[in-house]
């Protein structure tokens, strides 16, 4: 990774505060207060987006992160690709990232019910198990 954008990247989202960076599989994952927002591969910066901000970035005209992997199959993951200009537009690039960050957190959340829902509702198959067959 270009130690110049990563430098760019750490000044850019500097203002909003609990900012911190971690390489990870030749990229960059951007945390704030401990949740990934972003992304960024090569040049290219991604931010994560929900169904409250993927249309801003249809709006924009920016695509979701896709991979293609070992076996040939395209992934599409929950970022896409940050508009351009908010490269120029620091006030516009806080606004987005806070709202990456939003989403992140929404998105961590709702996989935190879904994992604690799931694991309750095995619960009582577990107890049933342990007690045996009802009689009958």
């Amino acid at each position: 990774m270009d130690e110049g954008w990563r430098d760019f990247l750490a000044e850019l989202t500097e203002p909003l505060g609990g900012v911190t960076m971690r390489r990870m599989f030749g990229g960059l994952g951007i945390y704030r207060d401990g949740v990934i927002f972003a992304i960024s591969v090569g040049d290219v910066l991604f931010l994560k987006a929900d169904e409250v901000t993927i249309p801003d970035f249809e709006a924009e005209g920016c695509g979701p992160f896709t991979y293609t992997s070992k076996d040939g199959r395209t992934s599409r993951m929950p970022y896409w690709r940050a508009p351009e200009r908010l490269f120029d537009e620091p006030e516009a690039f806080r606004a987005w990232a806070l709202a990456a960050a939003a989403a992140a957190r929404r998105l961590a959340d709702a996989k935190e019910a879904a994992a604690v829902a799931k694991k309750a509702a095995a619960r009582p198959r577990a107890a049933r198990k342990a007690r045996g067959p009802e009689p009958g």
